[in-house]
């Protein structure tokens, strides 16, 4: 098993469940001290008795990633208990509502924006002053398909996720040499309890992600999180302001014979 996380200090956020919630327990079998992240406090504390039952550590934090002080405090907790930050996976988020555009409520779109986007410029924020203190680091960013897609309906999640992608841009550009590396994951649809609720609400999304996909079925949360901490390790490192698509071929396009 890689080693490279060995003794690092490691943010989740959205640690509560799916995708975050397994990139905490990868990265804590493998050796690193993990800070846990969600405004799920069930979520959370289900997150922290998986990875102890396993004989790992956690340390979890009910934090809104859209609040500005919240993070702030987030990150001087972990400098205060850990003495540094090494690794950041900003990977919180929400769907949001199934509306056309003249029919989005403001207000469901500020949340949506909030949660999705703003708390990854906040995240970064303070993840970056950090790391630099810490001497470098990794920052791994959760987009999404829809980043690069205009799915039907969901107007504020799209938006959202394609600023994902150009902060993590910008931010890679702006870092790359003062030994930070930032890129960006786009999970496809995958079998996480937010995609299951939108779904839901969604049946027509739904049939088509699961008619669209080649590999004729959903991504699994562990796939996604293994991509995450692939991005975050020493097996990347001259990856900088990427966005890797992990969807089981779902926006390849084309057609199958």
């Amino acid at each position: 098993m890689p080693d490279d996380f060995k003794d690092k200090v490691v943010l989740v956020t959205g640690a509560g469940s799916g995708i975050g919630r397994e990139a905490a327990r990868l990265y804590a079998a493998r050796g690193a001290h993990v800070f846990g992240a969600d405004l799920n406090e069930a979520g959370l504390a289900e997150t922290d008795a998986l990875i102890r039952s396993a004989g790992q550590a956690i340390k979890v934090r009910t934090t809104d990633v859209s609040r500005a002080a919240d993070v702030k405090a987030l990150i001087d907790h972990i400098e205060q208990n850990a003495g540094q930050l090494d690794i950041a996976f900003n990977n919180a988020g929400i769907t949001g509502g199934t509306y056309r555009i003249e029919d989005y409520p403001v207000e469901d779109f500020d949340k949506v924006v909030a949660v999705n986007l703003r708390s990854v410029f906040l995240g970064m924020k303070h993840e970056i002053p950090a790391m630099l203190r810490a001497g470098g680091g990794a920052i791994v960013n959760t987009a999404s398909v829809a980043a690069l897609t205009g799915p039907g309906g969901m107007t504020a999640y799209a938006a959202s996720k394609h600023g994902v992608h150009g902060l993590t841009r910008v931010a890679a550009m702006e870092n790359a040499a003062r030994g930070i590396r930032i890129n960006a994951l786009a999970p496809g649809w995958t079998e996480t309890p937010m995609v299951a609720a939108n779904s839901a609400q969604n049946p027509a999304f739904a049939e088509l992600a699961r008619t669209a996909i080649p590999a004729k079925r959903g991504g699994r949360p562990q796939e996604l999180a293994e991509a995450a901490l692939w991005l975050s390790s020493n097996a990347s490192n001259y990856l900088f302001g990427h966005m890797p698509v992990v969807d089981g071929g779902m926006t390849i396009g084309g057609f199958e014979l």
